[in-house]
């Protein structure tokens, strides 16, 4: 008998008992014609872990299939079409991986929960059959001799590595010198966030089954809002960040980026845990859920404390502007659709001295040049050896130089340093004080209060090309904090641009968010693939 997971069985319950008339009209209206899949009807396009499962299951599709699947895909829009540039580097292996676990399940079933999961990872993670470029063309032939903790984990989960996700350079914005300009796939004139910006656009136009990316500012979170898709920064010490590049070790945190809610606690089933190559992996003992799919409940609102955050967290961001009363619409309707499943908002909560606090908790570039010297000393094969050699290098994007180069000299022996440790604990004070005052369950707010801005012509050439990036994003609050954040859609604007809505609870609290976030996208069901990548007519 084939060994099938709990987690691959995707049944829909019937929630008509317990929820508003209106929102069960929504959830019984008939689906979107890519989400019309059975078990024995096969179709690529927003397929999960479990729709990928079931089709191997019935014998309807084999690995070897899906996988050839993906990459038509990704050369159809990704190497010429649209030329989105998400993905670096496809895994010239990855048919024949397939064929392997063809054969595998042929004879014994699934080799684990990930099997024949296509994953796209981002470039700052390693992978000793590949290059790891870290979004730069002085990296490009770099293969380091060794995997990440992840991609261990993943591939003996069964998963394929089908490839690296493009990123911004050195981990910041959505440019890199290795390949150019990542486009945001619901306007390609729009930037998709960055730095996880392959990974964002990679799963959103369905070139991989899932994605992980990295986030130290915000990089899973913004590609997510910007993509319609779902994005996880875990608690910091949940995941082992060991084979990374770092920019902030205090902050650097990798998650899942994926279509669905339970794909992405499927994924954190593998990536969660201890690893003694990452000691601060440590914090996490015995606070990891047997399954983090336990918490996926359609009625996870019901009665759940959910405070509101109104308050701007970004300088940048122009409460007058029609932009920002376009995703204040989307996010009015997304707070309202939680009311009707049976949440007790607090709106309009108040953190006291949150802006302050962020402003002196914000991101640090004082542990960057000391962090990465110590990383590159690990790969003796490395084109370049010293943090400072990256700086200065012409090769760097224009965009991304000055920022490599302020972080030169730094120390965290600055007494700033101190004062900003000093503020996190504040912050977190705060919040847990918070929660703690109106019993809440988590926060929320827009991961951003604009839509994704334009992307200037010379963004390549020009250092002080003024794209608007980051503007009006609330990112801050999650890495600053160490909590753990969830983004999922909640909607488009009149323009077609995705927005997405942010819940943020206490550390190790991953299971609260995955039960909140999936019953608010299974009721809302806002997620729609990308006009820009559609079902390939015929394969290539």
């Amino acid at each position: 008998m084939r060994l099938i997971f709990p987690q691959q069985r995707t049944t829909r319950r019937s929630f008509r008992h317990f929820l508003p008339l209106a929102i069960v009209a929504a959830l019984l209206a008939p689906a979107p014609a890519y989400a019309q899949e059975t078990a024995v009807t096969w179709r690529l396009l927003e397929a999960t872990i479990g729709d990928v499962h079931l089709a191997l299951e019935s014998g309807t599709v084999t690995c070897q299939e899906v996988v050839q699947g993906y990459l038509d895909r990704i050369e159809a829009y990704d190497d010429r079409g649209p030329s989105i540039h998400a993905v670096q580097s496809v895994n010239p292996r990855a048919v024949e991986e397939a064929a392997r676990l063809d054969a595998a399940f042929e004879t014994g079933g699934f080799v684990g929960p990930l099997h024949c999961i296509t994953v796209l990872v981002k470039d700052q993670v390693e992978t000793e059959d590949m290059p790891t470029t870290y979004g730069s063309a002085l990296f490009l032939d770099f293969i380091p001799q060794r995997d990440a903790t992840i991609v261990t984990r993943l591939k003996e989960a069964g998963a394929i590595i089908l490839g690296k996700a493009t990123m911004g350079e050195f981990a910041s914005s959505y440019v890199g010198s290795a390949f150019g300009i990542c486009r945001n796939v619901y306007d390609l004139t729009r930037n998709p966030s960055g730095s996880s910006c392959g990974s964002g656009i990679g799963a959103a136009a369905n070139f991989a089954t899932v994605a992980v990316g990295e986030d130290t500012a915000g990089s899973i979170r913004g590609p997510a809002a910007h993509t319609n898709t779902v994005g996880l920064r875990p608690t910091t010490e949940l995941v082992s960040r060991f084979g990374m590049m770092p920019a902030s070790p205090a902050r650097d945190a990798l998650g899942p980026i994926t279509r669905t809610v339970r794909d992405a606690a499927v994924l954190m089933d593998v990536l969660a845990g201890y690893d003694p190559n990452d000691p601060v992996t440590a914090y996490a003992v015995r606070r990891i859920p047997e399954t983090y799919t336990a918490f996926l409940d359609t009625s996870g609102l019901e009665g759940a404390r959910i405070g509101v955050i109104r308050e701007p967290m970004n300088s940048r961001t122009e409460p007058q502007s029609e932009d920002y009363r376009e995703v204040r619409a989307v996010i009015d309707e997304a707070v309202r659709a939680m009311e009707a499943l049976g949440a007790e908002v607090v709106d309009s909560i108040h953190v006291p001295g949150l802006s302050e606090l962020l402003g002196q908790t914000g991101y640090s570039n004082r542990e960057t040049e000391a962090a990465v010297d110590a990383y590159l000393a690990q790969h003796p094969n490395a084109p370049l050896g010293s943090f400072r050699e990256i700086a200065i290098s012409e090769v760097v994007a224009p965009t991304r130089r000055g920022g490599l180069i302020s972080a030169l000299n730094r120390s965290t022996d600055e007494p700033a340093h101190l004062q900003s440790l000093v503020a996190r604990e504040e912050l977190r004070l705060a919040l847990l004080h918070v929660m703690a005052e109106d019993s809440l369950d988590a926060f929320v707010y827009s991961t951003f209060d604009h839509s994704p801005t334009s992307i200037p012509a010379d963004v390549l050439t020009n250092p002080d090309a003024e794209d608007g990036y980051n503007k009006g994003s609330n990112r801050a609050l999650s890495p600053a904090a160490g909590f753990p954040a969830i983004t999922v859609p909640a909607g488009l604007t009149t323009e077609g641009l995705p927005v997405g809505i942010e819940f943020l609870s206490r550390p190790f609290a991953e299971g609260v968010l995955f039960r909140l976030a999936y019953a608010y996208e299974q009721a809302t069901r806002h997620r729609r693939p990308p006009e820009t990548t559609p079902p390939l007519a015929r394969p290539l």
